[in-house]
């Protein structure tokens, strides 16, 4: 399956990029990761704030469905790791405005391409933890809304 086309660029610039030039990258995206924290009048479908086993700390999927496409918005407790950080800010921006069944469809294979195998072993599988997540919320949102 095709990624959406957002997630695609992000995907092809980390593919041609060094272990240094990635993780450098990583880190700015991480440092992005605010960006998309929800605004105080914000409304959404589904909001899961939670901290799971996997994570360090809390950490909030807030979902918002707009003629049939997803967009998220999260919250970071500020102990949540700098490589979640970047997932997150990558995972938001790539996905936005993405059809529901598109995302859902998605396999997480994308993720390696992007942090690459040496993080992947050392990170263990908690890199695709925010994937999880919010794959995790549009299936709530579908299982509410009967569709």
């Amino acid at each position: 399956m095709r990624c959406p086309e957002k997630l695609q660029e992000i995907i092809s610039v980390f593919e041609s990029l060094c272990e240094e030039e990635r993780r450098e990258n990583l880190v700015n995206y991480a440092l992005g990761a605010d960006k998309w924290q929800p605004t105080e009048n914000e409304t959404f479908d589904i909001e899961d704030v939670r901290k799971d086993e996997q994570c360090i700390d809390t950490v909030g999927i807030h979902l918002r469905i707009k003629k049939k496409r997803a967009q998220f918005r999260v919250t970071l407790g500020p102990n949540v790791q700098t490589l979640t950080r970047a997932m997150t800010s990558i995972l938001c921006y790539g996905l936005d405005d993405c059809e529901l069944d598109e995302i859902l469809q998605l396999p997480p294979d994308f993720i390696e391409k992007i942090v690459g195998t040496p993080l992947i072993t050392k990170r263990s599988k908690t890199i695709y933890y925010m994937f999880h997540r919010m794959k995790e919320a549009l299936a709530d949102y579908l299982q509410v809304n009967n569709k």
